[in-house]
């Protein structure tokens, strides 16, 4: 295949991700059905922010500062991360988009919707069939490793394929700086990167950092407009057991009845949980910031802090966004 033929291909998966086929909203129910956590709501989502992102303009725009030349494939072993829905398919993506074999071994949380979509993708270019694998056993037969996974199975990662080329990936957060001068419609768009999937993605943020004597009395309200949260079982069971554990320890606790705020200097909260803490001044918050930069994803505010997302946007990165800052396509060219 030549590269615009990848191109094309990926251009008509995104255009179909975007429709109303009946196959499409079957196959969002059998994810449902699968893990809790995807919701119908949460998979919609996920496929519109795929569908947007694999325009021509945004594909070529990705590739326009790389030298994409058609050589002999490798083999790409990529284990995935389950979190929240399709959050292995940018690894798929570049590795398939680079002209190389992916040998993906899936999540159990997310074995439903991208291997659906690689049928989708063999029927709109054929030429791809031979070149993706599925697989539950021990991978072998690979030529590099692109593995994401949480801090403990980052040191298995390590263990497994430090001899390879690789790019393995830990937890991470996100964070929000607040001035106190936010509009309602900036609040209202920190809270959709709060709780969208749950709070789940490494791109939600789970800390804020707020000015000294910062009245959360705005930042409440915003998040009213997630209230509806409270309805999903297994998010208010975490609610419900965050705050018992907090309230028999005496840990003083902000609560709207639905998420909880606690002063805290870590960047991991548990779910329904965000930590929040005091900065003196903009500063020393971006040095801090600096020092703390491989446990943070994205930086969610309004004011002029180097390659801060705008507040809302957090969920839906570009292409060229890559996870953790390291730049999967120029790792895959560069083998």
């Amino acid at each position: 295949m030549q590269l615009q033929q990848r191109i094309n291909a990926f251009v008509k998966l995104g255009e179909y991700l975007g429709s109303s086929e009946a196959e499409l909203s079957a196959i969002l129910d059998k994810a449902s059905m699968h893990n809790g956590w995807f919701t119908q709501d949460n998979l919609s989502f996920a496929l519109e922010c795929w569908s947007t992102a694999l325009s021509e303009e945004n594909i070529n725009s990705w590739i326009s500062k790389y030298e994409l030349k058609d050589t002999e494939p490798k083999t790409i072993a990529v284990v995935m991360a389950g979190n929240i829905p399709l959050v292995g398919f940018h690894d798929f993506l570049s590795v398939l988009i680079t002209g190389n074999r992916v040998k993906a071994k899936l999540s159990s949380s997310d074995t439903v919707l991208l291997p659906f979509i690689a049928e989708k993708l063999f029927v709109i270019e054929p030429g791809f069939r031979n070149r993706v694998d599925f697989t539950d056993e021990r991978l072998t037969g690979f030529d590099a490793v692109i593995a994401t996974g949480s801090n403990n199975t980052a040191r298995y990662f390590d263990y497994y394929f430090g001899k390879y080329p690789n790019i393995i990936r830990k937890n991470r957060n996100s964070v929000a700086v607040l001035s106190g001068e936010e509009t309602q419609k900036q609040l209202e768009g920190l809270a959709n990167d709060i709780f969208r999937y749950f709070g789940l993605g490494c791109r939600n943020v789970s800390k804020l950092f707020v000015p000294k004597e910062y009245n959360f009395d705005d930042f409440f309200k915003a998040m009213f407009s997630w209230k509806e949260i409270i309805n999903n079982n297994k998010y208010i069971n975490n609610y419900d057991y965050n705050k018992a554990v907090y309230l028999m320890s005496n840990i003083a606790l902000l609560d709207n009845e639905f998420m909880l705020l606690k002063e805290d200097p870590g960047y991991s909260s548990p779910i329904s949980v965000v930590f929040y803490e005091y900065y003196n001044s903009i500063e020393s918050l971006k040095q801090t910031l600096e020092e703390n930069s491989e446990q943070i994803q994205a930086i969610v505010s309004h004011l002029a802090i180097p390659s801060a997302f705008s507040p809302g946007n957090a969920q839906t990165p570009q292409l060229w966004d890559y996870a953790d800052g390291v730049d999967t396509l120029e790792f895959l060219l560069g083998l």
